[in-house]
C-alpha cells in the first residue's frame, strides 16, 4: 500500500530585518551631531537642486546692485566706474550676503508650517542638527552669491590690490557675518512660523541697514544724526573691513575687529534663543 504524499511545505517567511540585526549583534548607533547636521544640510542642498528658483535671488541681487549702482553713480561720485568699483564692490558683497540671509529663515518657517519640522524633531538625533544643517546649506548659497559679485566685478574692470588672499579673507568675513544673521532669522522663523512675515521683518531691518551705511557713499556727505547711525551700523563695519582687505588699504585691523565683535555678539545672543525656541516647538 502506497504511503500518502506529504503536504507541500509552506514557504518560509522572510526574516524581519530587525531580527537579523539583533541576531548578528549589529545595532545601528545613534547618528552623531555632525553626521546628523550634514544629513540635514544635504537635504537642504537637494531642495535647491530640485527647485533651482531658490537661487534666483542669490544671483539677481548681486548682479542688480553691482551693475545698476556702478553705472548710475560711478561717474558722479568717483569720476569713473573703475574708481567707484573699489568702493562699491566690497560693500555690495557685504550687502548682498546680508540680504540673502533672510531666505534661510523663510525656508525654516516653511518647514514648520508644512509639518516636516515636527517629523524631524521626532528623530533620535541631536536637537540642533536641523538648524545647523540649514546653516551649512546657507554657506553654499553665500559662497555662490560672493562668487557672482567678485567675478562680475572682475569683468567690469575691478582689480583688487589685496590679491586673491585679500578677496578670500573678505569673503570669509562676510560669510561669517551672514551666518550670524541666519541665526537671527531662524529665531524669527521659529517665533512667527510664517515665511511671508519672516521676509517682511527681515526687509524692514536689512533695508535701512543697507542704505544708511557707507556702502554707496562716504558718511561725511550725510547729516550728523545719520552719520551717528552709520558709525554704529554693523553692516558699515563689515563693508569697511571687506573694502580694506580687498583693496589692501592698510586700515583693516580696526574694521575687521569690529566686524568680528558684531558677528560674535549676534551669534551669542541669537544662537541660544534659536535653540530654545526649537526645543519648545510642539
Amino acid at each position: 500500500m502506497s504511503t500518502p504524499a506529504a503536504p507541500p511545505c509552506l514557504a518560509a517567511a522572510e526574516p524581519d530585518p530587525i531580527d537579523v540585526l539583533l541576531a548578528a549583534g549589529r545595532l545601528r548607533r545613534r547618528a552623531g551631531a555632525l553626521a546628523a547636521s550634514a544629513a540635514f544640510g544635504r537635504r537642504a542642498m537637494l531642495k535647491l537642486k530640485h527647485d533651482p528658483k531658490q537661487l534666483v535671488d542669490s544671483a539677481a541681487i548681486p548682479i542688480l546692485f553691482t551693475v545698476l549702482f556702478t553705472y548710475l553713480f560711478g561717474g558722479a561720485i568717483s569720476g569713473s566706474t573703475g574708481e567707484y568699483l573699489k568702493v562699491l564692490l566690497p560693500g555690495v558683497l557685504s550687502m548682498s550676503i546680508a540680504i540673502v540671509t533672510m531666505y534661510g529663515g523663510g525656508r525654516l518657517a516653511q518647514d514648520v508650517r508644512s509639518g516636516a519640522f515636527d517629523r524631524f524633531r521626532g528623530l533620535p538625533v541631536w536637537r540642533g542638527a536641523f538648524v545647523l544643517g540649514g546653516l551649512l546649506s546657507d554657506v553654499a548659497r553665500y559662497l555662490f552669491a560672493s562668487a557672482i559679485v567678485v567675478v562680475l566685478g572682475l569683468l567690469m574692470g575691478y582689480r583688487p590690490d589685496g590679491g586673491a588672499l585679500g578677496v578670500l579673507a573678505a569673503v570669509a568675513l562676510v560669510v561669517a557675518f551672514g551666518l550670524s544673521l541666519s541665526l537671527l532669522w531662524a529665531a524669527v522663523a521659529l517665533a512667527v512660523q510664517d515665511p511671508a512675515v519672516v521676509i517682511s521683518i527681515a526687509n524692514a531691518v536689512l533695508m535701512p541697514l543697507s542704505f544708511a551705511s557707507n556702502i554707496f557713499v562716504q558718511p561725511s556727505t550725510m547729516p550728523g544724526w545719520l552719520q551717528a547711525f552709520v558709525d554704529v551700523n554693523p553692516l558699515s563695519h563689515v563693508a569697511s573691513a571687506a573694502r580694506d582687505l580687498m583693496n589692501d588699504t592698510g586700515g583693516a585691523g580696526g574694521a575687521v575687529a569690529w566686524s568680528l565683535i558684531a558677528t560674535a555678539a549676534i551669534t551669542l545672543v541669537c544662537g541660544p534663543i534659536t535653540l530654545r525656541l526649537y526645543s519648545k516647538q510642539g
